[in-house]
């Protein structure tokens, strides 16, 4: 397993009337979740798209448990609990200041040739990222 734990300020305009963050909202976080794991294991976005490879998400999730309100600081978890192939699956935990679990999510995401527009298997180089953290976890 690996994850990865960022903040990020709930926003006026991310709110409704209530000044409760809008429900739309969170797959923006998940977004900003997974961006910043992935510039933390030292392969942002931008590097595998120069390789040619982009990742659509083809499946999401969203479980809403406590609001968010404006000025919140949350912390977005992202995590990723088994080695992808693929496809690579996104855990998401969102917590309030109090440590108060607000929001659970999931997104599923395919590694894909751009140019051919065909799944391709995760790069090497995460391969050898990540592999460490799921070998731990059987030796341990």
């Amino acid at each position: 397993m690996y994850s990865f734990d960022c903040n990020i300020r709930v926003r006026y305009g991310e709110t409704d009337a209530m000044g409760i963050a809008y429900y739309g909202v969170y797959p923006l976080y998940y977004e900003t979740g997974r961006t910043e794991l992935m510039r933390h294991l030292g392969f942002p976005y931008r590097k595998m798209e120069d390789l040619g490879i982009i990742m659509p998400v083809i499946s999401l999730s969203c479980r809403y448990r406590k609001p968010a309100r404006y000025d919140d600081l949350l912390t977005v978890r992202t995590i990723i609990r088994e080695m992808p192939g693929t496809r690579i699956v996104f855990d998401y935990e969102i917590y309030n200041e109090k440590e108060e679990m607000v929001n659970q999510g999931e997104t599923t995401l395919v590694f894909v040739d751009r140019k051919k527009g065909r799944p391709v298997k995760i790069p090497e180089y995460l391969v050898n990222v990540l592999e460490p953290c799921f070998r731990e976890e059987k030796d341990g």
